[in-house]
């Protein structure tokens, strides 16, 4: 947060000095306001920057009690030609209980140089995913985890106003293809502050959703639950790239696989941070 420290300095020394008051006076009127985020800027795509995506997921029954856990981690680069974007080194370790060691991680080949221009309405039309086996939900997730991040990020400078909730989507329904449906129930991002990332001054944005309806029908298995998500974004205020961000989910639900009578209550408890991997 900003302090008020500077402007107390000066006003003291002004007491002292005859004439200071008014040029500090003229100086404070004449800067642009501190708290206010740049509009109309473009995001500046001088070059390819690329990111690691981690990504924890944690199961667990309906005393909180972890079963399994998964690590899905990739390398995702943005500003390519003609707007594209593409992952590298997808993999996915998986480990027991709430403690032991991941095993090695397997290479999702599927996903090594899958490539698309940037746009997140595309990823969700019926055959954008169609190199992709019908099972990999949570690789799917990375695709609309990180056009989610940068939407929010990058596109709502002209509507932020400092500790002022926006809501941007409210009874949004979508489509997930191969996968089953998602419900926004109010999205709502906040801008909290300025932080700093990487050298660079940032905008620190919020986003929340919560009591989000989902119903998830693939493999053999099916879930009607709930979503609530929430994280933070750090954007940069000179370049509008994002700096880094965070992504906490909590799923929770009826889930019936296959050859079972009866459903069982699961969560599922996800941890992601997006990281500029070429920050300079």
């Amino acid at each position: 947060m900003l302090s008020n420290t500077a402007s107390v300095f000066l006003a003291s020394l002004a007491c002292l000095v005859p004439g200071l008051l008014g040029q500090v006076a003229w100086a404070q009127s004449s800067a642009p306001p501190a708290w206010e985020l740049p509009h109309g800027r473009m995001v500046t795509e001088d070059r390819p920057r690329s990111y690691r995506f981690t990504v924890d997921y944690n199961s667990a029954n309906s005393k909180g009690e972890i079963i399994t856990r998964q690590r899905l981690t990739g390398e995702y680069t943005r500003g390519l030609a003609n707007g594209e974007v593409v992952w590298n080194d997808v993999a996915l370790a998986n480990a027991d209980g709430p403690a032991s060691a991941f095993a090695a991680a397997e290479k999702m080949t599927f996903m090594e140089g899958f490539r698309y221009r940037n746009d997140l309405s595309a990823t969700m039309k019926p055959d954008f995913f169609k190199a992709f086996p019908p099972t990999a939900v949570i690789e799917r997730n990375l695709v609309w985890d990180t056009g989610m991040i940068e939407w929010f990020g990058q596109n709502f400078f002209e509507n932020l106003k400092l500790n002022q909730p926006y809501h941007i989507a409210s009874d949004h329904d979508m489509n997930l293809p191969d996968v089953g449906t998602f419900r926004n129930r109010d999205v709502v991002l906040e801008w909290i502050g300025r932080s700093q990332r990487n050298g660079q001054d940032c905008a620190l944005i919020e986003y929340r959703a919560f009591f989000n309806p989902l119903e998830i029908v693939n493999g053999g298995m099916t879930l009607k639950g709930r979503s609530d998500y929430w994280g933070q974004i750090w954007v940069s205020l000179a370049t509008k790239q994002i700096e880094y961000a965070t992504i906490y989910e909590n799923v929770g639900g009826e889930m019936q696989l296959a050859g079972q009578n009866t459903p069982q209550v699961i969560s599922v408890f996800r941890i992601g941070s997006l990281e500029p991997l070429n920050s300079k």
